[in-house]
């Protein structure tokens, strides 16, 4: 990559709007796995793989642009922590995925629908609202409703654990599952961990 120095570096835009549409297409590989056949699990898991691999490569494309601008568009800490909390989402989206098919989970509970559904929409909101970190405008919405949706989160993640916990299922299965759905719930932390930081970057920016 040549260096070039401007007074303003904008391929950080670029590179973080590739990460999120990266994330978006992890929350479809989700949704596509709740209606899978039993057989169809494992090759969406390796999708999914594929996609938490191009996830790790667009942070690494942002760190070393970091560590070769001498100027950035915000705060060299903003942008470490957005890609980084960026890169969490999709690890978190894969290892649920993967769990599924390691622990060979026949059936998921009633409210991980919910729980997925709730990221997809937190993905694309999140798509979104990074081409306007380029004018800081128009971001509001975004960083209140992501947090609206964390919340809601919570709460179909709690349902999810009395669920689990009503003796319907053995005590291994619990494990299993609760590992999960605690994942889920995990990336759902992370979406608003990105919205949090996007909200402090347009208030220093402002």
């Amino acid at each position: 990559m040549r260096f070039r120095l401007t007074p303003r570096e904008t391929s950080f835009y670029d590179m973080f709007s590739a990460s999120a549409d990266n994330i978006v297409t992890g929350s479809k590989l989700l949704m596509e796995l709740l209606g899978a056949e039993h057989s169809a699990r494992a090759e969406i898991a390796e999708r999914m793989r594929a996609a938490e691999h191009a996830g790790d490569d667009a942070t690494h494309a942002i760190f070393h642009q970091l560590n070769s601008s001498f100027i950035t568009p915000f705060d060299r800490e903003d942008i470490y922590s957005l890609a980084s909390s960026l890169d969490d989402i999709m690890d978190f989206m894969e290892e649920a995925v993967d769990l599924v098919v390691l622990y060979n989970v026949e059936e998921l509970p009633k409210g991980v629908e919910q729980q997925i559904e709730v990221l997809a929409r937190a993905a694309e909101l999140t798509a979104e609202a990074m081409p306007h970190l380029r004018t800081m405008t128009n971001l509001t919405e975004y960083w209140i409703e992501v947090n609206r949706l964390e919340n809601q989160a919570d709460q179909i993640h709690r349902k999810l654990l009395a669920h689990l916990f009503n003796g319907k299922y053995d005590a291994m299965e619990v494990l299993k599952l609760k590992q999960i759905v605690d994942v889920l719930e995990e990336a759902a932390d992370a979406f608003e961990h990105v919205a949090n930081t996007v909200e402090t970057i347009a208030v220093k920016e402002s």
